[in-house]
């Protein structure tokens, strides 16, 4: 801190002599000064710089950029112009992927200005907000996002962008073998874009722990991030549209190899230490596969991002890092709530003369469960809010409380287990009367609780209490938001279907809208399917088996080899889903006989099919 303050001192200096100049970043940046007090430096290895300089123009804002000294920046402003080609690609093909591509500029050896996106977080900073294993939960990036866009058509907005982004960054990464992934390399938006930083090792240089490779999974994709997609825990029909665009996206690059291979070949005499000989070329033409078909690229890219979902490496990655900021984490960084926009004290909100838990209310949304409504009444008269929170809010505010202040100047919290079901309704009535207590308690306090920040902010209305108060709305389910009409009972099967050298070539892709067991729990579906007349039962043919989910993705192809055009207008497809049951005979989800001879198989046909008791598939 204090070489940082020296630092500036001399910058300021330089400005008192020449009065202003322009940015390297970019020569349209003209600036006059330095602002010392938003200055400040990251805990990275490298020590980065976060400056602010004064905008010349009066009426722009502060200029915000990252000085680095240690990295060799031509690497990243490499990456960065690559992504800014794939980028260039997808949007000639009418794809917009929602890429953050920010401004780096490499101004010496081992330095150079980065440009700060503004208004985003790192995934560390949104996690911790959940504790220090909170790159363990499913919501901490869900509830972010909940918390900067309130409205109901904010947020789909905001995960509208998060899934087009999410996939980008996904083939992005995985092209240029971008490695040293943590999560305080990946940026979020409160828009919803999310976007990756610090590129300092690429095309699979991957940092080692010994014989261990650091990044295990092929690219970071995580249960945090499928949550946002799905909107909760269970597979939705949007996450057979993630898995798309990144395939389309992926393809897209394919197409494009030589493209990127020529580029890269052009910097291979440049100094970069990790591109330095064929060897780092061959990474990228490995990833692309351009040997292979666009339905087999669909099908490994897709099993990419099963592994990349399934690894507990990449969340295992992100906790060490938690733990390793830890220790460099000022003293002064105060606690905040993971669900307040922002922070409120006594002197902006007026004192709190009381507060009172009038009732708890059955919720569906965002899960189901009980909040509590508290009435909130200030110093000035007449003014009373009324605010909802749940159990795990008041939980986590005085796990808060506790970093702040010894146990014996707090008051016991109503204990978190409970015999049976921990949502019944006599739960929810019991812990009523133990917050009401333990809220009383706190705001009678001494003062240094009672009046401290933490508080204040807790009981401020949110936007989803002024949303809430005056009205009285039916609850919804919980995935009201993402259900969709299907009109059958059965669900729908997206399938590809062509046929090409006498092969019939069956692209299983995705179900939605299968319906649950009898017991209420989710199938573990896959699909089999017969080519009839088959009295031998020779053409069957099976998908894998997908766990626990009415809405499974599968990308796998199912080949029919040596049928001729003729024999194949005689024949029909019999597709039948179902759900594996271990020692039980399988139980049938749902069939759809398709007549080969109703489809033009000159061209690739792709689309829904409904499934039903036996009849004929309508597509």
């Amino acid at each position: 801190q204090g070489i940082l303050r020296e630092g500036l001192e001399d910058v300021a200096q330089f400005f008192k002599a020449h009065g202003s100049c322009r940015l390297p970043l970019s020569p349209s940046l003209l600036v006059k000064g330095i602002v010392p007090r938003d200055c400040s430096y990251f805990n990275s290895n490298a020590v980065p710089l976060k400056l602010s300089f004064q905008n010349v123009d009066p009426l722009g804002e502060n200029i915000r950029v990252i000085f680095k000294c240690g990295d060799d920046l031509r690497q990243d402003m490499l990456t960065l112009q690559m992504i800014r080609i794939m980028n260039k690609i997808w949007v000639q093909e009418g794809l917009d992927m929602r890429m953050v591509i920010f401004r780096c500029f490499s101004t010496g050896r081992g330095r150079g200005m980065v440009e700060m996106i503004p208004n985003a977080e790192t995934l560390r900073k949104i996690q911790v907000e959940h504790g220090v294993t909170g790159s363990f939960k499913d919501r901490p990036l869900a509830d972010w996002l909940q918390k900067h866009n309130p409205e109901e058509d904010e947020y789909e907005k905001a995960v509208e962008n998060f899934i087009y982004s999410c996939a980008g960054c996904c083939v992005a990464t995985y092209v240029l073998g971008i490695c040293d992934r943590h999560n305080d390399n990946i940026m979020l938006k409160t828009t919803g874009h999310m976007f990756h930083i610090d590129f300092g090792r690429f095309l699979g240089h991957a940092q080692m722990f010994g014989n261990i490779k650091r990044d295990r999974a092929p690219f970071v994709f995580t249960s945090d991030m499928a949550y946002v997609i799905n909107g909760g825990d269970k597979p939705s029909s949007r996450f057979h549209d993630f898995v798309d665009l990144c395939c389309q996206a992926y393809n897209l690059i394919r197409k494009h190899t030589h493209l990127f291979l020529n580029l890269l070949g052009l910097m291979l005499s440049c100094g970069i230490p990790e591109l330095s000989d064929l060897e780092d070329l061959k990474y990228v033409y490995d990833a692309l596969r351009p040997q292979d078909s666009d339905a087999d690229a669909t099908t490994y890219f897709t099993r990419l991002i099963e592994s990349s979902l399934g690894s507990v490496a990449t969340k295992l990655n992100f906790f060490i890092h938690n733990l390793a900021q830890m220790k460099f984490a000022g003293s002064d960084a105060r606690p905040t709530l993971s669900f307040a926009p922002r922070t409120h004290t006594l002197k902006t909100s007026g004192r709190i003369r009381d507060v009172f838990l009038c009732r708890h209310e059955r919720v569906f949304n965002p899960s189901k469960g009980y909040t509590y409504v508290v009435k909130v009444q200030r110093d000035n008269p007449g003014e009373v809010t009324f605010v909802q929170r749940t159990f795990e809010e008041f939980q986590e505010l005085h796990n808060k409380l506790r970093l702040l202040f010894p146990s014996s100047l707090l008051p016991s919290f109503p204990s978190r287990f409970v015999i049976g079901r921990s949502r019944g309704e006599a739960v929810a009535e019991r812990r009523k009367e133990e917050l009401n207590g333990y809220i009383w308690h706190l705001i009678h306090a001494a003062p240094e609780v009672a009046e401290c920040d933490l508080i204040y902010t807790f009981f401020h209305p949110l936007p989803r209490d002024e949303k809430a108060a005056g009205t009285n709305t039916t609850p919804k389910p919980a995935d009201a938001t993402w259900a969709r009409s299907l009109g059958k009972v059965g669900g729908e099967v997206k399938l590809s279907i062509s046929y090409k050298n006498n092969k019939l070539f069956i692209m299983v892709m995705h179900i939605r809208g299968l319906p649950p067991l009898q017991d209420g729990n989710d199938p573990d579906p896959y699909v089999k399917t017969y080519l009839l007349p088959d009295p031998q039962k020779t053409t069957k043919r099976k998908t894998k088996v997908a766990r626990k989910t009415c809405n499974p993705t599968y990308n796998e192809m199912l080949v029919y080899d040596g049928i001729p055009r003729g024999d194949l207008e005689q024949r029909e497809l019999r597709l039948s889903v179902l759900s594996e049951e271990g020692f039980w005979e399988n139980i049938l989800l749902g069939e759809v006989g398709i007549r080969l001879r109703d489809l033009d198989l000159a061209q690739e046909k792709m689309g829904w099919f409904a499934l039903g008791s036996r009849g004929h598939g309508t597509l």
